[in-house]
């Protein structure tokens, strides 16, 4: 077993292998804290036939007894990935995926398996060290090693891997990944910092992130396997020359086509055309070509996307006429769709996006089960990407990695514009259909978002926009281009999605297909971001400048109170009798949180009133002095016990029931009668002693003395002498 660690914010990171998973090419043990992951990497022998790409698997598992707990619910056992599961998968995957060879179509799969967790260290970071480390001490081949850090600002200083609590009051949480030689990867989310913060951040992340290769490389030269040597699948670069050759000359016409369904139309017609030309070339001569089909179709791809980086490069041309820093036209719509709560349009050149806010109760809000145990979530954005938005046909199942994940970007986005449930005690979910893609669709999920927030009279704190950036380098030459297309993003070498209010960023992705940037390229690309960002928070304030003061009329209305905690076991009832027996009455929804603020959701004002009083009735306590109408609920020789507040009965004696004596209180009063009743007193072991009123006044039974001579202290007889009514039974 070999082990190497190092310590970072006051906690050591250890990586050590040779002791579990032996089998596997590279495996290692990575802890931080008390939390613990195996990463485990395995490599295919050889290529499976037909394959022309990279088949690279990542998975990420976490199973709760890591954290001392049993899953919840009716299966005690873990199922399918859960969504915190599919984002940290995504988050390995995307800064080692540019790091193996080109050319090489060996199946690789990176499993991640959480051993221990502590509840305060992300697994995800240790997922992606792992990942990395277990391919440098492996035989498979893997260009250089990565590390990753998470990167909080607390009180303006930035923390390193800051732990949950940390995290609560932190200003940004993104999580930056890379190699030695430059940032290759950053996801995050912040609340409205700026530019420069963010580039500060990164820039600390870098630091932490090259010891943490360091480490690595010490390992890997203390017991590294050595390299395999693989088949790499290259193409041949006089079959590139010669299809070039016969491209030429309608290549560029064929690339700079503006609609994009005309455009891959007459870029496919080429290809057809190149494809035929080269195996006719051979069929002339009467030989049979050393070319495939397929080969000659990817050689086309080849100068395709080279022509495609020398219009950005060389003339500041794109596809589709724009500048390197144009944005695409852009209209905005709200307020399409009738019975929804909010709704907006949001179309930017060939991308479009549908969007939906429904507003629900607080008891709408998403329940889910984590290492940490269970949590839930008050506001949630969906992002749906059917097939047809690109003009294919494909089958329709549940959501797939990419559509989580840019879900959750969209999301994060949002946020923290999203107002305090205190102010705003909603559950608000978003949906975001996107019906044309060419580019940038989480981000226009973020902008339709934002409008489609405003049109349901959301009042979020400011409008946010989005926007995806891209990168060409070839040498010196470097290019940042706003508000990408689909081929861009494919041909260039970064994908760069920034989102945020005027004030600042609220929302990052990076993604590089090359080793690394530099400080000075990356202030380029997140400067130029800005300014877009501005340009399309403009457009979108033309049409909607400020939420709605009202909300839809199809919206519930939720009215909150606030009742003693110790109170909520009386609101709810046995077994909930009470609460279903309101609900039942009203027939609006109720919601109670564990500090006693009580949310009742209604579209009816007139049963939301009646809810109130009746949840007010239960929770009021017993006054000295107030009047009440009570219902008679027991009857004893003494006396009658009488409900002035649900659960809550005080007694009337015999004494108090008639000006003259009485036999029996059944002569005054009967089980189930309504009478007004005052309390006179509520001892110290919390009895209740009612007084008996009529016409508003106590009942006082006359004496002798009363009668003849008056009160011993000369004082008016409280209730005013005798009754004016002369039988015994007094007046009700």
């Amino acid at each position: 077993m070999y082990s190497k660690e190092i310590e970072i914010s006051g906690k050591k990171l250890i990586i050590e292998t040779g002791k579990m998973a032996k089998q596997a090419n590279g495996a290692v043990l990575v802890q931080y804290g008390e939390t613990i992951v195996l990463a485990t990497a395995v490599m295919a022998d050889e290529v499976r036939e037909g394959t022309d790409f990279f088949p690279l698997t990542v998975d990420y598992r976490e199973k709760v007894s890591a954290a001392g707990k049993i899953p919840g619910g009716y299966i005690k056992r873990e199922g399918r990935p859960t969504e915190k599961e599919i984002l940290t998968a995504r988050l390995t995957d995307r800064p080692i995926r540019p790091l193996f060879p080109d050319g090489m179509f060996n199946e690789v799969q990176i499993m991640i398996s959480v051993l221990s967790a502590d509840t305060e260290n992300d697994p995800d970071i240790l997922s992606m060290i792992g990942a990395s480390a277990a391919l440098a001490v492996s035989d498979i081949p893997f260009l250089k090693a990565v590390g990753a850090v998470r990167v909080g600002l607390v009180d303006g200083e930035f923390i390193i891997n800051p732990t949950s609590l940390q995290l609560v009051n932190s200003k940004i949480d993104i999580v930056v990944a890379g190699s030695h030689d430059g940032v290759m990867m950053v996801e995050g989310e912040a609340k409205e910092v700026s530019e420069e913060t963010m580039l500060d951040a990164i820039d600390r992340a870098h630091q932490e992130i090259k010891r943490i290769i360091a480490l690595q490389n010490e390992l890997r030269q203390l017991c590294g396997k050595e390299k395999r040597e693989v088949p790499l699948i290259t193409i041949d670069e006089s079959l590139v020359n010669i299809v070039g050759d016969i491209a030429k000359d309608r290549l560029r016409n064929a690339v700079c086509v503006a609609d994009k369904m005309k455009r891959q139309n007459e870029l496919k017609s080429l290809c057809a055309d190149v494809v035929a030309t080269v195996l006719a070339k051979y069929e002339d001569q009467g030989e049979e070509s050393p070319y495939k089909e397929k080969d000659i179709k990817q050689a086309f791809r080849v100068i395709e996307k080279k022509m495609i980086r020398k219009l950005i490069l060389d003339e500041n041309l794109r596809s589709d006429g724009r500048t390197c820093t144009d944005i695409r036209n852009i209209t905005c719509e709200v307020g399409l769709l009738p019975r929804t709560h909010g709704s907006a349009l949001f179309t930017r050149g060939e991308t479009q996006s549908l969007v939906m806010t429904t507003l629900g109760s607080p008891g709408d809000e998403q329940r889910f089960e984590g290492l940490a145990g269970e949590a839930t979530k008050k506001f949630m954005l969906h992002y749906n990407f059917p097939p047809f938005s690109v003009g294919e046909c494909g089958p329709i199942r549940g959501p797939g990695r990419r559509e989580i994940g840019h879900g959750i970007l969209a999301e994060r986005a949002i946020s923290y514009v999203i107002p305090d449930e205190k102010d705003f005690p909603y559950t608000i979910r978003i949906v975001s259909d996107i019906l044309e893609s060419n580019g940038s669709s989480s981000m226009a999920s973020v902008c339709g978002g934002t409008l489609s927030l405003m049109d349901a009279g959301v009042p979020i704190k400011s409008p946010v926009a989005g926007i995806a950036m891209g990168l060409v380098i070839e040498g010196e030459k470097v290019v940042t281009i706003s508000d990408i297309l689909g081929s861009e993003d494919a041909c260039g070498d970064m994908d760069f999605k920034v989102a945020g209010t005027r004030d600042g960023i609220t929302a990052f992705q990076m993604d590089l297909k090359i080793e690394g940037i530099s400080r000075d390229v990356m202030r380029q690309a997140i400067y130029q971001a800005r300014d877009g960002r501005l340009h399309i928070l403009d457009i979108m304030l033309r049409t909607i400048s400020e939420p709605r003061a009202e909300l839809s009329e199809y919206a519930p209305r939720i009215v909150t109170m606030q009742i003693d905690p110790d109170k909520i076991g009386a609101v709810i009832g046995p077994g909930g009798k009470v609460i279903k027996k309101i609900i039942e009455d009203t027939g609006v929804a109720i919601d109670i949180d564990d500090d006693g603020m009580v949310h009742i959701s209604s579209n009816n004002k007139d049963a939301t009133d009646k809810a109130i009083r009746q949840i007010e009735a239960i929770t009021a306590e017993v006054e000295v002095g107030k009047v009440y109408e009570g219902t008679v609920k027991n009857i004893l020789d003494f006396g009658a016990f009488v409900e002035v507040l649900p659960g809550k009965e005080g007694l009337i004696h015999i004494s108090g029931m008639s000006t003259e004596h009485i036999e029996s209180p059944t002569e005054v009063m009967n089980t189930g009668d309504k009478i007004m009743v005052r309390v006179a007193e509520i001892d110290d072991r919390g009895r209740i002693n009612l007084e008996y009123l009529v016409d508003g006044e106590p009942v006082v039974r006359h004496t002798s003395r009363s009668r003849d001579k008056g009160p011993r202290d000369g004082r008016p007889q409280r209730g005013g002498g005798h009754h004016r009514n002369n039988d015994r039974r007094p007046r009700r």
